[in-house]
């Protein structure tokens, strides 16, 4: 018999698809799936697919809750329910994977530079190499830049930043960044208040310590010393690319 719950890895983390059973029951098995393999599943990131299912909010706040038992972030549903897309939506939650609107495949895809952004997302003037966006960037939303990326404002769970260069942040990063993306290890990523479900940098990859979000936010740089991605204070003196 197959098993309730499927999880994989994919490029983006992991990928959990709920079967047809009682919504008890898949989380009896998820439950049981994250226990016997807890150490693996740890510090990562998950996208449910519930297909057709309908899900509201208190139902992925169930399952978000269980995720975060286990280390484990809840940063996407996917869905071919409305109602379910809905509430996703209203917890802030991302709808799609980067690339798709319901792609679980291409786990190791190297991301290639474009050879030019669509319209809506590149908002620099001509001749600059840097994209600014002004306001929030809400759940769902790509922002894809070749060079570096300004935003005035918040960077909400759900959202994603992929630049070139650096990504600078006048406000809270909470959704996944990242910088560098071609493989500049000079990059840097800085914000008022640095706590993302994923952070990027060239080919390495943290996440942000279980309860940072909960601490008095301080402005922070995040760049790569010594084979790993470390943040720091963010000094009124930073003065950009190093």
């Amino acid at each position: 018999m197959n098993a309730t719950v499927s999880i994989k890895g994919v490029r983006d983390g992991l990928a959990i698809a709920l079967g047809e059973c009682p919504l008890d029951v898949l989380m009896d098995d998820l439950a049981h799936q994250l226990a016997t393999r807890e150490r693996f599943f740890q510090g990562g990131r998950a996208a449910v697919d519930a297909g057709e299912r309908e899900l509201g909010p208190a139902d992925l706040e169930k399952i978000s809750d269980l995720l975060a038992s286990h280390g484990i972030v809840l940063w996407a549903v996917l869905s071919e329910h409305a109602g379910t897309q809905d509430a996703a939506r209203r917890l802030e939650l991302g709808t799609r994977l980067p690339g798709s609107g319901v792609e679980l495949a291409g786990s190791d895809r190297r991301l290639e530079p474009p050879p030019s952004a669509p319209s809506e997302q590149r908002e620099a003037e001509n001749g600059s190499d840097c994209m600014l966006v002004r306001g929030a960037l809400r759940s769902g939303r790509l922002v894809q830049h070749p060079g570096h990326v300004v935003i005035i404002g918040d960077v909400n769970p759900g959202a994603e930043i992929v630049a070139g260069g650096d990504v600078l942040v006048w406000g809270r990063i909470r959704g996944l960044v990242h910088a560098g993306a071609y493989g500049d290890q000079n990059a840097l990523v800085c914000a008022l208040d640095l706590a993302p479900t994923q952070l990027r940098i060239a080919e390495l990859i943290t996440v942000s310590p279980a309860g940072s979000g909960d601490v008095e936010p301080v402005p922070e740089q995040a760049s790569i010393k010594d084979g790993r991605i470390v943040a720091e204070s963010w000094s009124p003196g930073y003065r950009g690319r190093r």
